[in-house]
C-alpha cells in the first residue's frame, strides 16, 4: 500500500470520527464487551437516544 493511499485512508477515517460514521458501531463493540447477551438498541433508536440526550443535557458546542 503507498503513501498516498494509506494517507488518504487516515484522511476518511479522521473525517467519519468527526462526523459520527464510526459511533454506532463503538455502541455495539461497548455493548458486547461490557454487557454482553443484554439487548441493544437498533441504530435509529440510538441516534434518537443520543440526540434527545444532547437536547435535555446541553454541554458546550458550537450549535
Amino acid at each position: 500500500m503507498g503513501r498516498a493511499t494509506r494517507a488518504a485512508r487516515q484522511i476518511r477515517w479522521y473525517i467519519g470520527s468527526l462526523m459520527g460514521d464510526n459511533h454506532y458501531r463503538r455502541y455495539l463493540e461497548h455493548r458486547a464487551r461490557t454487557h454482553p447477551g443484554e439487548p441493544v438498541l437498533s441504530e435509529a433508536q440510538y441516534w434518537r437516544k443520543r440526540h434527545s440526550d444532547a437536547d435535555a443535557n446541553p454541554t458546550a458546542r458550537c450549535c
